[in-house]
């Protein structure tokens, strides 16, 4: 882990309250998609998690939801202002387990590690191979389809309320329930993780959201149970594999 000065090159809203931030800088420590930033924001003292959407040796994009004062203000910041930036924190996804056939599974902003994560798939399998699901509740927060798209994966969308043309209604376990997979990986909301958990069909990890204080383990803040004894999400994940999480 690093303490560094990134510059701002873009901060622009991509669907409704959903930001993303490209930033300039030295990511070359940045090695697994899934892998988070801690960004100090001016006036806020603890500093927030994101997740890392996608990065080069000398940029990162990050995709963050206003959910609260800290994001708001970190939404407003403008395109040549710098911010100090912990980088890499976090484990990372596996991708060495994927399997012939993996399945990405990302809900609201748990979609953008997995924007990576599938560059990276891509790399090793056939496109055609790779199934991305991304739940949102709502048209108005849908984001990424068409750059998962790009990248020649199979690609589905699903809202709560059925509104998005072209995608399903409902929740994303009623659209990978009759799918078949080698192997799945997600990132979202825990209730969207339990569901998954009833669903699923074989192993996989899953990346979870967490509140955190110091974000590379010190402060013990985030730390949970597993079957394999106390892990922190910060630092032992945030991603964690199905077998060892205690529901």
């Amino acid at each position: 882990m690093r303490q560094l000065w990134f510059k701002i090159e873009e901060n622009t809203e991509i669907a409704k309250d959903t930001m993303k931030l490209i930033l300039s800088g030295d990511a070359t420590g940045v090695e697994r998609a899934g892998q988070f930033v801690n960004l100090k924001i001016e006036g806020f003292y603890l500093r927030r998690p994101i997740s890392i959407s996608d990065y080069s040796e000398n940029s990162l994009t990050l995709i963050y939801k206003i959910v609260g004062d800290g994001t708001l203000a970190l939404s407003k910041m403008q395109k040549g202002e710098k911010i100090d930036t912990l980088i890499p924190l976090g484990n990372g996804y596996n991708i060495d387990k994927a399997g012939d056939k993996p399945l990405l599974i990302g809900g609201g902003v748990g979609v953008p590690p997995l924007y990576n994560l599938a560059k990276k798939l891509v790399e090793k399998l056939d496109p055609k191979d790779i199934k991305v699901v991304l739940g949102f509740n709502d048209k108005l927060e849908v984001f990424y389809e068409e750059e998962f798209k790009a990248l020649g994966v199979d690609t589905k969308i699903v809202t709560v309320n059925g509104n998005y043309e072209g995608g399903s209604k409902g929740f994303v376990t009623d659209v990978i329930k009759d799918m078949e997979y080698s192997y799945f990986y997600t990132c979202g909301p825990m209730p969207m993780f339990k569901a998954i958990e009833k669903n699923a069909k074989t192993s996989g990890q899953y990346s979870f959201e967490e509140r955190m204080g110091c974000g590379f383990g010190a402060c013990m803040g985030c730390s949970c149970k597993t079957k394999y004894g106390n892990k922190r999400i910060c630092k032992d994940g945030p991603v964690l594999e199905r077998e060892e999480i205690i529901w």
